[in-house]
């Protein structure tokens, strides 16, 4: 059985990590898949053959949600090729590490942009064709939105704020439209760099590991295909690290 058969989903920042993880799932699922990518063009081709590859119809598109003339091109062309539109996954954001004295307005500016107005501005885009279908609404928030990390001032605030309008989007565009968020924590993607920060994380983890990029999809996954009575949750990914 593919639960999403027959649907369409739409993965912002689907062309690499935790957004190509979530568009495979959910072609997996029997979803046909949109996905969008900034500057990662390899990247988005890489992934839609790898959705055709799993027999699902797929497009990838560049847009920047920032932009609402960006955005609104990207959905006409969604609703062009696909005709609908069930599952809107706001995936794409903006991640950067500052201690609090130094992070500029730049800095600042740049990930409330890309965290919170860019899921604003794709979601406001895309009601006339959610409510249609009676579709759904998947933000993807953080851990950082739900415990303070020192150096990520910026990027904390953001994603809070996103929790925030994740609610409000769901009262606001009730009965029509469910809406809920994914917070992942500590996602290993396998980065070098990263190693030795992961191995200590996970030895703070009550499950003793770090989260993988098919935890987060599966909890996307959960959402998109969940009644839609569930709405208006913020789901914390983390193998209990934000009560550790």
């Amino acid at each position: 059985m593919k639960p999403l058969q027959g649907k369409v989903a739409l993965v912002t920042g689907g062309a690499r990590r935790l957004g190509r993880a979530i568009a495979l799932a959910l072609a997996e699922a029997g979803a046909d898949v949109a996905i969008t990518y900034r500057e990662s063009v390899h990247d988005a081709e890489r992934t839609a053959d790898e959705l055709h590859a799993a027999g699902a119809p797929a497009i990838a598109l560049r847009c920047d949600v920032t932009e609402e003339d960006s955005v609104r091109k990207m959905l006409q062309a969604v609703l062009r090729e696909f005709g609908r539109l069930d599952i809107l996954v706001n995936n794409a954001g903006t991640y950067n590490t500052a201690s609090f004295g130094e992070i500029t307005l730049s800095q600042w500016d740049g990930v409330f942009a890309s965290n919170v107005r860019g899921p604003f501005l794709v979601s406001r885009t895309a009601l006339p064709a959610l409510r249609k279908s009676e579709g759904k609404i998947i933000n993807l928030g953080s851990l950082g939105g739900l415990r303070p990390w020192a150096d990520h001032a910026h990027y904390c605030s953001s994603k809070a704020a996103l929790h925030m309008l994740t609610r409000v989007m769901a009262k606001a565009l009730a009965p029509q439209i469910a809406v809920n968020a994914v917070a992942p924590g500590m996602i290993d993607l396998g980065e070098k760099a990263a190693a030795s920060f992961m191995r200590k994380m996970a030895k703070k983890t009550p499950m003793r590991r770090n989260g993988r990029a098919e935890d987060i999809a599966q909890a996307v996954k959960f959402f998109a295909t969940a009644p839609h009575f569930i709405t208006g949750q913020i789901l914390a990914v983390d193998g209990g690290l934000e009560w550790a």
